[in-house]
């Protein structure tokens, strides 16, 4: 089953406008409208979230909003720049989400995400990035995956979610309450719609075919059967400008994973000999799968390092096959480096030169295509004295870094994701505890070490000015070493609760 994404982009002109106006642009809390011709009238073409507020919509004529409210800042609508925009965000998601994007104008684009939401850590991690990256970047966002770009569409501008994922086979009861407009009709249709009482799509689904289509003509039924999965609908992706691809027309349909994996085996070797002409590895690659009944599937790979290694390559595409529904057949292949980035040539092993060193590259891109890039990672080093800041995670294969752990105290092999608290007993206040309770069992304390006091970092946060933390390294009876900390001096409530916290554990 396909999987269809809608980004939603509600104030894409005048989030668009303020984004390219920079700090000359007028206040978040200012009405801001922009104006153009429709026929021979000027009328407000977008309106941002202030003006909205105020009741300002679409279509009104500019001499009456300018009446009816003096503080509304008029621009020039810019159209054609607003779908140039979104053409290149639409580039801007196909190298990073999925292989399959296209504009759905005038505010908006689908993803085609079959086959590669694995690679973001499923779909909802990947809504959720999305939207956060458009709000990071001062554009607001919703976004739903469905079956259908027409479901996704629908529920992404007329259902209440910013985010939504709606599971297979869940389309009809996800579009039932929705209004009828949601189905992309003319306004003339949803007009006479209207008259006849009709608003919703659930009960438009459950009328009679033949009435409508003699009524209102054949888009009814269609946009319907789209909506329902009952038809497909072509996605038509961007193309980024001239990237390494190659193709292969089939005389009759094939759909056999042997037959499909030969291809892919005979589609990589030029694709590769293609990058080695530009000097290129690559990141990211595409294996688009044109079906006889114009639907397109799309395999999506990524790799670590830039790479033009044939075997390699050939066996992460060839591990998807089996990812997709090929249908009645495909009769198309092409094979498209969506990223690719600069790679020098390198000498080949020879008994002349040193041996090969062994890589741990393949290995972490089959795993990447299989969990995730993003559930492959390492730590790296961060200046911070508290524990919960000192690291972060980079990607697997990330250049080493010049900072080192800290090694002046030791730390536990595992640190507590939050630090939990325990019941605990100290005879002074600059002592370790005698016992403390942890998850319902008592630890009585054998030895310890410490105090080591870490302060708040009042240079990052106000709040942290007076923060501190004893910590201690307990060994309890048993053997088990943890390492404990009272939240304050022992003697100042403004330091902190004084209550004691489990933050790690030894080895």
């Amino acid at each position: 089953m396909a999987r269809v994404v809608s980004l939603y982009l509600p104030l894409w002109p005048t989030d668009r406008i303020r984004k390219r106006l920079g700090k000359d642009a007028p206040a978040p809390e200012t009405p801001l409208a922009l104006a153009g011709r429709e026929g021979r009238r000027r009328v407000v073409l977008s309106v941002d979230l202030a003006a909205r507020k105020l009741g300002l919509r679409f279509g009104i004529p500019v001499a009456k909003a300018q009446a009816l409210y003096p503080d509304l800042v008029l621009m020039d609508a810019d159209p054609e720049g607003d779908r140039l925009g979104l053409e290149k965000l639409a580039l801007w998601f196909q190298h990073r989400i999925a292989p399959i994007v296209a504009v759905d104008t005038p505010d908006g684009l689908v993803l085609d995400t079959t086959g590669a939401d694995h690679l973001h850590g499923g779909e909802l991690p990947m809504l959720k990035d999305m939207v956060h990256r458009m709000a990071g970047a001062g554009f607001r966002a919703k976004a739903v995956v469905a079956d259908t770009w027409g479901a996704a569409h629908a529920i992404a501008r007329y259902g209440r979610a910013p985010i939504a994922v709606v599971p297979s086979g869940g389309t009809a009861s996800a579009l039932a309450d929705l209004p009828v407009e949601a189905l992309r009709l003319p306004a003339t249709i949803v007009e006479g719609l209207a008259t006849l009482g009709v608003s919703r799509i659930g009960p438009l689904a459950a009328m009679p075919r033949a009435p409508l289509a003699l009524r209102f003509g054949p888009d009814v039924a269609r946009r319907l059967d789209q909506a329902f999965g009952r038809i497909g609908e072509a996605i038509v992706p961007v193309r980024p400008v001239d990237p390494v691809a190659v193709s292969r027309n089939f005389a009759e349909p094939i759909g056999a994973a042997e037959t499909i994996a030969r291809y892919i085996g005979k589609l990589v070797p030029l694709l590769c000999q293609g990058l080695d002409e530009h000097g290129q590895g690559v990141r990211r690659l595409d294996l688009l799968l044109h079906r006889v009944d114009s639907r397109t599937a799309a395999i999506r790979v990524a790799t670590a390092m830039p790479v033009r290694d044939v075997t390699r390559l050939t066996r992460l595409l060839c591990e998807k096959i089996e990812t997709f529904d090929p249908g009645f057949g495909i009769e198309r292949m092409v094979l498209v480096a969506s990223l690719a980035e600069p790679m020098d040539r390198r000498q080949t092993v020879s008994s002349l030169i040193a041996e090969e060193e062994a890589g741990v590259s393949d290995l972490i891109d089959t795993l990447a295509n299989r969990v995730g890039t993003q559930a492959l990672y390492r730590f790296a080093p961060v200046e911070s004295d508290l524990p919960e800041r000192s690291f972060c995670r980079v990607p697997a294969l990330s250049p080493e870094e010049t900072k080192d752990w800290p090694d002046h105290w030791p730390r536990p092999t595992r640190l507590l994701a939050r630090p939990e608290p325990v019941q605990a007993m100290a005879e002074l206040p600059d002592q370790p505890p005698l016992f403390f309770i942890w998850r319902g069992v008592r630890r009585k304390v054998k030895c310890a070490d410490g105090p080591e006091r870490v302060f708040g970092e009042w240079w990052k946060n106000d709040a942290e000015l007076t923060i501190a933390r004893d910590y201690f390294r307990v060994e309890d009876t048993s053997g088990e070493r943890f390492w404990l900390y009272r939240a304050g001096d022992g003697e100042h409530g403004e330091t902190g609760s004084q209550g004691w916290f489990l933050h790690g554990i030894f080895g």
